[in-house]
């Protein structure tokens, strides 16, 4: 008979007093953001009605012609917004991530104060930014593309950074070895070699910042968001529900299209 205690799985191990202690501090610190999340029972029960009445006043969405005409022009100057910021932000941070980069073209402390920087840019919201901007400049889309451009070399610039420090260190050695500078090696070999991780890297932030831009428009930055919000503002719920329908068409959309373009351009490299 075969022994049935090879199959019996291995029982789990008793967990030690200073691990017990770990699970309940993890319990703790949950039960205490869950408390300060406002978390109810209630209204997690009343959430479900209360969301099937928005839906039934909010469909059939609104379909108007001229509702359709306004919302979609609201749409073109979101995504003018993402494009032209994305591009600009990208085209900045390569040379932001160059000084970021350790071991490229500058010392050590310059790459530690420009990531510090590259972090903080990277911590405040897109939607903080935007009301930074529109302070700055007024309000209209021109505050938006600035917001997405800053918030674009926040995260371009440490992913182009990482990006060169992780590429095959060969080539540029050898360049190197023939006496060459810092800026014809990273010219040379290093750029070259994360051209593939750039235009993936740069795919992605085009993706967030249709995203972002979308609900730029709530604080007065431009685009679509602006409608949205004066819908809610208004309980015109179907206006509302139209302009969630075009984001959620848009940004999917945009998705799409960004993965063709990835596995087109460099493959399934990631």
């Amino acid at each position: 008979m075969t022994d049935m205690t090879n199959r019996t799985p291995a029982r789990m191990e008793r967990v030690s007093a200073l691990g017990f202690l770990g699970y309940a501090l993890g319990l703790a610190l949950m039960l205490w953001c869950l408390a300060g999340a406002g978390f109810s029972l209630d209204k997690v029960v009343s959430a479900p009605p209360r969301f099937a009445d928005f839906v039934s006043r909010a469909f059939p969405p609104n379909l108007e012609p001229q509702v359709l005409s306004r919302l979609g022009w609201k749409m073109v100057e979101t995504l003018q917004i993402a494009v032209a910021g994305a591009v600009i932000g990208v085209i900045l941070s390569l040379p932001v991530a160059l000084l970021a980069g350790r071991g490229l073209i500058a010392g050590p402390w310059v790459n530690q104060v420009v990531r510090m920087v590259l972090g903080f840019l990277r911590a405040v919201p897109d939607i903080a930014w935007a009301l930074v901007f529109v302070v700055a400049v007024g309000l209209g889309p021109f505050a938006g593309m600035l917001a997405i451009v800053v918030d674009t070399i926040g995260f371009c610039g440490r992913f182009f950074a990482d990006d060169m420090e992780s590429v095959d260190k060969g080539p540029a050695e050898s360049l190197t070895a023939t006496g060459a500078r810092r800026i014809d090696v990273v010219a040379c070999a290093t750029i070259p070699a994360a051209m593939p991780a750039f235009v993936s890297t740069s795919l992605y932030a085009l993706e967030k910042a249709v995203r972002s831009s979308t609900i730029l428009g709530l604080v007065g930055a431009g685009g679509i968001g602006i409608e949205l919000k004066v819908g809610f503002d208004l309980f015109d719920y179907p206006t509302a529900f139209t302009v969630i329908l075009m984001i959620a068409v848009v940004v999917i959309g945009i998705e799409q299209l960004s993965g063709w373009a990835r596995t087109k351009i460099i493959g399934d490299q990631r």
